[in-house]
């Protein structure tokens, strides 16, 4: 069974930091893309940043790049999201995921394709970034 726990979210002010973790388990692709989406009240879901299992390339959202680093500890099975310099556009519930390639986190907005082309999700974890 694939598991996908996400963990670390909270309320923090603007200009602050938070870690998120995703413990994963139970998925057997060869090759794929761990990584984070997030949804913010209103909004569609948006790819955050992935890792490519393949070589340990890292992929950033616009929006995040400078801010967010994504990173794993595969001795854990354990994603990690580190996120500074938050904004309270960043306010959000932030989703672990696994696909199949590191391009399918990313997509012009109103073109996501069903499942968003992951193939498991988390449950998500909310992140509150007050002004």
């Amino acid at each position: 069974e694939v598991q996908l726990v996400e963990s670390g979210g909270g309320l923090v002010q603007a200009g602050g930091s938070l870690r998120l973790s995703c413990a994963a388990s139970g998925f057997t692709f060869d090759d794929y893309a761990i990584g984070w989406f997030r949804q913010a009240p209103g909004k569609e879901r948006e790819g955050v940043a992935c890792i490519s299992s393949s070589d340990g390339s890292t992929y950033y959202a616009d929006s995040v790049k400078g801010r967010f680093t994504i990173s794993s500890d595969n001795a854990k099975n354990t994603l990690y999201l580190q996120m500074n310099s938050l904004k309270p556009e960043d306010t959000a519930v932030y989703y672990c995921a696994v696909g199949r390639a590191p391009g399918n986190f990313f997509f012009e907005p109103g073109t996501a394709p069903d499942n968003y082309g992951m193939d498991y999700w988390g449950k998500g974890t909310l992140v509150t970034v007050s002004s």
